[in-house]
């Protein structure tokens, strides 16, 4: 727990880092580093040069002096923050992106092609993965709510929702998945239940004669 002087020195930190934030909106770069180095200083100070908070505030300067056309000390604070992210964060979350993302954009105007392309690949690939993994989790949320509401006897809301997780689980997964052939299964069940036997045999013909238990699914946390 920081002290009560501590948190109000880093709220200082953060005013001038949104002030920053603000003079490089308007393109004022002097202004914007005067803004971003007082506030590192503060996050240094308290937060030490390994916090994530502090990582921000090395990315946020490596941007400007980019913008400066300063490539050398650009790329010097970009990477501090890269190193920092990747070491807390892991190499596949989104804050991490971006500063692989910002590390190929300024390979890119030192005229380092090669170097840009290799870091925008990594970038947009741990982009989709994050993209997939909010994908499936919603798949999930929706065939629980069709669990619950198939459970309360609404067939019809429970429909709706078994339909929109197929619909996502086969882009991610494929036809033949486990989870896309769950939910083929329930919602042919379902249907039967209702003795719509036509819409039943639609969604059963997709089945690979799997039988599995109508089970609520837990969404994974993952360590980073």
């Amino acid at each position: 727990m920081l002290s009560i002087d501590k948190e109000q020195e880093l709220q200082e930190a953060n005013i001038l880092n949104n002030q920053g934030t603000d003079a490089y909106i308007d393109q004022n770069y002097d202004l914007a580093l005067k803004y971003y180095q007082q506030s590192l200083l503060i996050k240094e100070r308290i937060l030490g040069t390994e916090d994530l908070n502090t990582a921000t505030g090395y990315n946020n300067i490596g941007l400007i002096y980019k913008k400066q056309g300063h490539y050398r000390k650009a790329l010097a604070y970009i990477k501090k923050a890269l190193k920092i992210r990747q070491r807390k964060l892991g190499k596949r979350d989104s804050q991490t992106a971006e500063s692989y993302n910002n590390l190929g954009t300024l390979y890119a105007s030192m005229g380092q092609t090669g170097n840009a392309i290799k870091l925008t690949k990594k970038t947009i690939e741990i982009k989709q993965e994050i993209i997939n993994k909010e994908q499936i989790d919603m798949a999930i949320s929706h065939n629980n709510l069709a669990v619950l509401y198939d459970k309360e006897g609404d067939s019809t809301q429970a429909l709706i929702h078994y339909k929109k997780a197929l619909e996502i689980n086969k882009n991610i997964f494929g036809e033949e998945h486990d989870i896309t052939q769950r939910n083929y299964e329930s919602i042919a069940q379902l249907y039967f239940a209702q003795h719509n036997y036509q819409e039943a045999k639609q969604y059963a013909q997709h089945l690979i004669n799997k039988s599995q238990q109508l089970i609520l699914d837990d969404i994974d946390i993952n360590a980073k």
